[in-house]
C-alpha cells in the first residue's frame, strides 16, 4: 500500500473541496485551483477528509494513487496558506527591485532582467534588494517561477555570485594556484 496514498487529507475550515468524477476544484480564501485525476483512482470526500484509493495492485495505480493524493494535497494547502520559496542574490551590483508588479532584475548584464509575473504569482523585495519571496496558490508553478530566476545568472562555485535558494549551499573552489618554482 502506498504510503502517501492511504493517509486522508484533512479539509482546513474556510475551504470548499468539489469532486466531479476525476476532476477535483479546491476553493479557499487565496483562490482557486482545479486538477484532473486520473480517472482510475477513485476520489470520495465525507465529513471534512478525501480518500484516495486505488482499484488494484498493479504498478501502475500504485504509482497513480500516492501522486493523486499528493496533488489534491497540495491544492488543498496552497489555496488555505499558499506557498513561497525565497532566492538570495550574491555579487556586488547584483540587486533586483518591484517596479509596479514587474521585478527588475539587475545581474551584471548590460541591461536589467525584466519579469512579469503570472496572475496567481506575487514578488516581494527584501533587504536592499538581495532577497526575493515567490508566493503562489500553485506549488508547481512557484517552483517553476523560483527556478526560471535562478536560472538567469546560477550560482558560480568560485566566488558564490548569482540567484541561488536561500536554503541552497553553494560548494566553493579554490581557484588558481600560484606559480611555483
Amino acid at each position: 500500500m502506498s504510503r502517501i496514498g492511504k493517509m486522508p487529507i484533512t479539509i482546513p475550515a474556510k475551504v470548499d473541496v468539489t469532486i466531479n468524477g476525476s476532476e477535483v476544484s479546491v476553493k479557499g480564501p487565496r483562490g482557486q485551483l482545479n486538477a484532473t485525476m486520473p480517472s482510475e483512482m477513485t476520489i470520495t470526500k465525507e465529513d471534512g477528509i478525501i480518500h484516495v484509493v486505488r482499484p488494484s495492485d498493479e504498478r501502475h495505480h500504485r504509482e497513480l494513487h500516492g501522486l493523486a493524493r499528493a496533488l489534491i494535497n497540495n491544492m488543498v494547502n496552497g489555496v488555505s496558506t499558499g506557498y513561497r520559496k525565497t532566492l538570495n542574490i550574491e555579487g556586488v551590483g547584483y540587486r533586483g527591485e518591484m517596479q509596479g508588479k514587474t521585478l527588475m532584475m539587475y545581474l551584471g548584464f548590460s541591461h536589467p532582467v525584466e519579469v512579469k509575473p503570472s496572475p496567481t504569482i506575487t514578488f516581494t523585495v527584501e533587504e536592499r534588494g538581495t532577497v526575493i519571496h515567490i508566493d503562489g496558490i500553485d506549488r508547481q508553478e512557484v517552483g517553476q517561477v523560483s527556478a526560471d530566476l535562478r536560472n538567469l545568472r546560477p550560482p558560480e562555485p568560485y566566488k558564490g555570485k548569482g540567484v541561488r535558494y536561500s536554503d541552497e549551499t553553494i560548494r566553493r573552489k579554490a581557484g588558481k594556484a600560484g606559480k611555483g618554482k
